[in-house]
């Protein structure tokens, strides 16, 4: 091995490998430019009320997070409004946010994406029976005593929408800031006479209000005119006994408006991250209800604010690819690899093939020129060979060949060599006949 590699040219394999080091550190540096760092291992997400569906549902996205590593951090607040203000905050730190449909459109500049309609969220509006008979019309309201859910709340927001769409107002009606357990206590006592709440049946001030003696759910008869008039609302029908069956509630067919609950999120937040977001509100929001069948949430929707990527890539192919087969940690180590790797082999790969081709290049060079040396002085001897005595021009020849024999090559050029070699013999015998002795 010592004596094969006194054959190398340490010189030649420097020269080209060094260009080389350079040219695959640059691809490197390049690809740093665009790989992500790794996720963070925790997210955090603005909710809403203490007792609401958001809670409840940011409850089990933490479940489902938790078994990938990742902690969901909640923070409570008084709802979408709120929540739109703290994602729009550059200095408030939360991710993601449940936001209800219908309660804000992008700015101009708007740095917020959305995941896709994740659930129906109808508006119930709940009134004392004694208060208010027979009442399946807002209009029926003006003059009325309402609770219009807390500040900051979507449910607000909404309430008041409709409220307005109806002629009712401040001026003619007293509305009540208040939301949350409390207008259950606020209903028994007289103290309001409605109430407008916005969430699905699972939520626990929905499904008191829904027992409570005394208060009836109105049935929006006006519902497909709402639909039509607002976008962001459609039309759903809670069926008879659809809440419990044998005390047949709701007591007939009830007509009710629903904006959709989506999650929006800041557009730099980690993709490994949404990607589990994904997956997480799949498997809470994928399941049967009253208002959905199996599977149909979450879903791409209609948001006046634009889909994420990962998400419109989730939804038109599912789970990632790596982590169908690979634990999250490694599905998003390769991902990032991938990053760096595609532009290093973009590179080596022309370098592998090629640099044995230029080595072979230099070698044959430093040959050649041996070669040329010799050609020059065959020439000079031709035209003139009394110009030198025998001696010289010997003297010149045995420099070539000294010059020859240093050569460092590689045994796949010994033939070019020999050649070489031969050749100067050729000369050496032109040069004994042509001179004098």
């Amino acid at each position: 091995m010592p004596e094969k590699l006194k054959l190398v040219s340490w010189r030649d394999i420097i020269f080209i490998a060094l260009p080389s080091l350079l040219l695959a550190a640059a691809a490197f540096w390049l690809a740093a430019q665009f790989i992500k760092p790794a996720p963070p291992d925790r997210l955090i997400i603005s909710t809403g009320g203490e007792a609401g569906a958001y809670q409840r549902f940011a409850a089990r996205y933490k479940d489902v997070l938790a078994r990938y590593g990742i902690e969901l951090v909640v923070l409570p607040s008084a709802g979408s409004t709120e929540n739109l203000q703290r994602l729009r905050d550059p200095d408030f730190e939360v991710d993601a946010a449940f936001v209800q449909g219908g309660t804000a459109r992008p700015g101009e500049d708007e740095e917020l994406v959305s995941l896709g309609d994740f659930y129906h969220e109808p508006l119930w509006v709940f009134y004392r029976e004694a208060a208010l008979r027979g009442g399946d019309k807002l209009l029926d309201l003006k003059g009325k005593r309402i609770a219009v859910g807390g500040a900051g709340s979507g449910t607000q927001q909404l309430a008041l929408e409709l409220l307005a769409a109806n002629g009712i107002d401040t001026r003619n009606s007293k509305l009540v800031e208040a939301g949350g357990l409390g207008v259950v206590d606020s209903l028994r006592e007289s103290e309001i006479d409605a109430v407008f709440v916005v969430g699905p049946t699972q939520s626990a001030l929905i499904w008191t209000l829904l027992y409570t003696p005394g208060v009836r759910l109105m049935n929006f008869t006006h519902a497909e005119a709402y639909a039509r008039r607002f976008p962001h609302l459609s039309r759903l029908v809670l069926p008879r006994g659809a809440i419990d069956l044998v005390q047949d509630i709701p007591p007939r067919d009830m007509q009710l408006v629903s904006p959709m609950a989506t999650v929006l999120l800041r557009e730099d937040t980690h993709p490994a991250l949404i990607d589990l977001l994904m997956q997480a509100a799949s498997e809470v929001h994928g399941e049967h209800g009253v208002f959905q069948v199996p599977g149909e949430f979450p879903r791409a929707g209609h948001s006046p604010f634009p889909l994420s990527k990962e998400a419109a890539r989730y939804y038109k192919s599912g789970k990632p690819f790596l982590q169908r087969y690979l634990p999250f940690w490694a599905a998003t180590l390769v991902d990032r690899m991938v990053v760096m790797i595609v532009p290093l082999l973009a590179v080596l790969i022309p370098l592998f093939k090629f640099a044995p081709q230029i080595y072979g290049w230099r070698v044959r060079s430093r040959i050649y020129r041996r070669y040329g040396e010799l050609k020059f002085l065959e020439n000079e001897i031709n035209e003139n060979p009394a110009a030198h005595s025998r001696a010289e021009w010997l003297e010149k020849l045995d420099r070539i060949e000294v010059d020859a024999s240093h050569i460092r090559t590689p045994l796949t050029f010994s033939d070019m060599l020999y050649t070489l070699r031969g050749h100067i013999d050729l000369v050496r015998d032109m040069i004994l006949r042509r001179t004098p002795g």
